[in-house]
């Protein structure tokens, strides 16, 4: 699920203080928001952000220095008509940056038409890039799953299995071994792009991690800044299993890499059996690292079929 739209209020609050910008006009109507449709049918947050060069309607429309030049020359009858323009498509919001002042016939006609104008000295291509960011994550498709999600090895890996299994007594060893914890229990994977997911904490279990016996551990506060992340994008799932699930439903060497879809994208997943004295910390850093040779375009098992196959072309001796 994803929210449908935000308001012109939220936005301008949201980034107040990083855009330093100000409210000039269109005061009337704080709520005003994206168009639904709009929204539902963007391909991107660019589809969303731009400026008056690509004028779509219900679109943030940006006005830079070269805006304001193209706005303010020719007669006041042609100025007239192209602020009309852009007004008529009703954008949720325009925003005047450059540190440009907005033309008096522009700041008089968002007024009438009740559109929030924002005025920044931050640069154009500054603001389009942090606005499309927050929107990209605003309105992106979202999951919740369950597991431990972790960075290792600089890799996003989500740790999952059945209740019981120890997830969080792995995630443990494995922030004791050097590695980061992201989020324990639940974690939020937004769609980010075609291609990818990031994952995040819910603020409720921020910096939290659950063991059995002990109770809830403050990660932060225990192995420091450096024992916690705030997001990574899902390159890896862990899937825990137990003995008797493995052999029952899993091949011991898989002839194809095996993927779990989530929200539309194919992530890469590994099983590995939980049984009694095996490291299950060292089997997880052994398959990160093998995943990042497989992203690097090594791929160990198929170099074994080929050996295997040049083996059995020799003659005999």
């Amino acid at each position: 699920m994803k929210p449908t739209s935000i308001s012109a209020e939220a936005l301008f609050e949201a980034h107040r203080e990083l855009l330093r910008w100000a409210w000039i006009a269109g005061h009337a109507h704080p709520e005003r928001r994206f168009d639904d449709a709009a929204v539902r049918d963007a391909q991107s947050a660019a589809d969303l952000v731009g400026y008056l060069n690509y004028v779509h309607p219900y679109r943030v429309q940006i006005v830079g220095w070269r805006e304001v030049k193209y706005l303010s020359e020719n007669s006041p009858e042609d100025q007239e008509r192209r602020i009309s323009r852009i007004v008529t498509l009703e954008p949720p919001v325009l925003i005047a940056a450059d540190g440009v002042t907005p033309p008096d016939r522009l700041v008089a006609m968002c007024d009438r038409a009740e559109i929030p104008l924002f005025v920044t000295s931050e640069s154009a291509g500054q603001v389009i890039d942090i606005v499309r960011a927050y929107l990209a994550q605003l309105f992106a498709d979202r999951i919740t799953r369950h597991g431990v999600f972790m960075d290792i090895l600089g890799l996003g890996v989500l740790l999952t299995g059945e209740s019981g299994l120890g997830k969080s007594e792995l995630g443990l060893e494995l922030i004791s071994r050097g590695h980061g914890l992201v989020a324990d229990d639940a974690v939020d994977l937004y769609k980010i792009s075609q291609s990818a997911l990031e994952g995040r904490c819910p603020d409720l279990l921020l910096n939290l991690l659950e063991v059995r016996g002990i109770g809830l551990l403050d990660i932060k506060a225990i192995f420091g800044e450096t024992a916690v992340r705030r997001k990574m994008r899902l390159k890896l799932i862990v899937h825990l299993v137990r003995k008797e699930t493995m052999e029952r439903e899993f091949e011991r060497l898989p002839y194809e890499p095996l993927y779990e879809d989530i929200l539309g994208i194919g992530i890469r997943k590994v099983v590995i059996t939980v049984d009694a004295g095996r490291n299950l910390a060292v089997l997880v850093e052994a398959a990160v690292r093998n995943t990042i040779l497989q992203l690097r375009g090594i791929d160990t098992y198929q170099e074994f079929i080929e050996r295997h196959q040049r083996a059995m072309q020799q003659p005999d001796e």
